[in-house]
């Protein structure tokens, strides 16, 4: 199996207590106890909480946007360009991430969003300032700490040995951005009710600032420091090109992503809309919410499923769960009923966390040896511009067709999950992995 395109040198790594048992044929309870281990205690919260702050930037902004200048047009043209300059900004982080080490590009970033946000809030609180608020909006974005990606990465090189450690990190890791995606949200709501949405907006300031700060200053933060060439394997040397070869390369994986995107906007959209139908608008939060608790559940226990399970299969079978979730859910919004329909957002969140798992995975084991950090963050991207486009097309749909027709869009994005699965390939179009290794699970 190859699970990580670069090796990690041993001074990178943080000292572990104790030998374990090999990873290969330990449970996944010693899987993912031996992540603090490899990190330390206090990387886990530490990157829990310095992802906290982007995911409440995109519905903080919304808000923010939409009370101070009472224009919900405007406020979801901001929250668009901060998803806009994510997709861009994210991967160019995350190539210079490769190239000079996540440290340097993290303690650049952390201050320019912390200042970005800043002049978001003074910009709509400035009377005919469009223009500046659209500017701050997507410098906010491109400029946001990619803390999940980059998480990601450290976690590739510190067990670049150890394959169930792998499985068990790419697990926590979505486990991770599911429940930061429910409890972002609840916190600007709990912080713009009880305060503003000004409140809401200048705390996750504060939380870029302090826990962005920590994530780059965190020892894992060494293991992703540039490998010299004396210490990569001959057939693991960088693989030279430009964007358009790591796009490439990640393909499949880029629509993959893309497609999950546009089943996460969709169903945010159709919610939204459905919930307003049904006279309790403010339950589309909640309602959503459900699909992130199970998605969580699950992504945990991917770690505990066969190793001889190969990638491709799980991708379609996951998959093809959320085909069958997203059409139930179809038929649950048609019958009226908010009851089944929560039912059926409960059903389909069970293989959200799967895929999103299986999904990572394929693209750590696909990017090219020294690009890592480019891969993860292109691929992250890619859901930002799905969220964006399943969103803009649901409420479309929802507004010229009807509420339960928006959830058309999950079902197409289910089905184009199961069409990407069936055309992944063992082996990426675009020069040698990182590492070879004969128990390739891709196929």
């Amino acid at each position: 199996m190859t699970t990580t395109p670069e090796r990690a040198p041993s001074r990178a790594r943080t000292p572990s207590p104790a030998p374990t048992p090999t990873p290969d044929r330990a449970s996944a309870r010693s899987g993912y106890a031996r992540l603090p281990q490899l990190a330390g205690r206090a990387f886990l919260p530490v990157a829990f909480g310095a992802r906290l702050p982007f995911s409440m930037l995109t519905i903080g902004t919304l808000l923010l946007v939409t009370s101070t200048t009472s224009s919900v047009a405007l406020g979801g043209l901001a929250s668009a360009a901060t998803a806009l300059g994510t997709a861009l900004g994210g991967p160019a982080q995350g190539a210079l991430a490769d190239r000079v080490g996540q440290r340097r590009v993290l303690l650049v970033s952390v201050p320019v969003a912390t200042v970005a946000v800043l002049a978001l809030v003074v910009a709509a609180s400035a009377p005919a300032a469009t223009a500046a608020v659209l500017v701050a909006a997507a410098a906010t974005g491109a400029s946001a700490p990619q803390v999940g990606p980059l998480a990601r990465v450290r976690w590739l090189r510190l067990a670049a040995d150890e394959p169930r450690t792998v499985d068990a990190a790419m697990s926590y890791e979505s486990t991770a951005d599911e429940v930061s995606f429910v409890l972002g949200p609840a916190l600007v709501g709990i912080l713009a009710s009880a305060g503003s949405p000004q409140v809401a907006v200048l705390v996750a300031a504060g939380g870029i600032a302090v826990l962005g700060t920590a994530f780059a200053l965190h020892p894992t933060a060494r293991a992703t420091a540039p490998l010299p060439l004396a210490t990569v394997a001959p057939h693991a040397v960088p693989t030279p090109g430009g964007p358009l070869s790591l796009v490439r390369r990640e393909a499949v994986v880029l629509v993959g992503m893309l497609a999950m995107g546009l089943l996460f906007g969709g169903t945010q959209a159709a919610l939204t809309a459905l919930t307003r139908e049904a006279g309790v608008p403010g339950s589309a939060g909640l309602v959503y919410a459900v699909m992130g608790v199970g998605s969580a559940a699950t992504a945990l226990s991917v770690v505990a499923l066969p190793r001889r399970w190969a990638l491709r299969g799980r991708w379609i079978t996951f998959a093809t769960g959320l085909v069958a979730g997203t059409v139930a859910l179809l038929v649950a919004a048609a019958s009226g009923s908010l009851t089944a329909v929560v039912v059926a957002v409960a059903a389909t969140g069970l293989f959200v966390g799967p895929v999103m798992v299986t999904v990572f995975t394929v693209a750590g084991e696909r990017a090219p040896a020294g690009r890592t950090a480019a891969a993860m963050t292109l691929v992250a991207s890619a859901n930002v511009v799905g969220v964006a486009i399943g969103a803009a097309g649901g409420g479309a749909i929802a507004d010229t067709v009807a509420a339960s027709a928006a959830f058309g869009v999950p079902v197409l994005a289910a089905a184009l999950l199961v069409v990407t699965g069936m055309s992944l390939t063992s082996r990426p179009q675009g020069g040698p992995r990182a590492e070879e290794h004969a128990d390739d699970r891709v196929v």
